[in-house]
């Protein structure tokens, strides 16, 4: 299976998963990232994932996508282990992090 279907596979499962209210804007960032991962602007969440899972610094409770300053980012709420909420912005071409916001 490639790196892109695989991405575009997780997406889906990640908007299976939260509950309806929130689950038009997430089929809507499902496509964006998909049309992006198409275009070659992104990389699919599966490999954004694999590079940067273990620099988040918890558990990766939600993920949108959108365009921030002309680039398109991956933006994942993350719970630490002392239960803090974190957002985290992830470049999605180069998978780099980009900031974390703590709440």
């Amino acid at each position: 299976m490639s790196k892109t279907r695989r991405g575009i596979i997780v997406l889906g499962l990640i908007a299976a998963l939260l509950p309806s209210a929130v689950l038009a804007d997430r089929e809507r960032d499902y496509d964006k990232a998909r049309r992006a991962v198409e275009r070659g602007e992104a990389l699919a969440l599966a490999e954004i994932l694999t590079r940067v899972r273990s620099d988040l610094g918890g558990e990766v409770v939600g993920v949108s996508f959108e365009r921030k300053r002309d680039r398109w980012v991956y933006e994942f709420k993350v719970i630490d282990p002392a239960g803090r909420l974190w957002e985290v912005y992830v470049d999605a071409a180069t998978a780099a992090i980009l900031k974390r916001e703590g709440h």
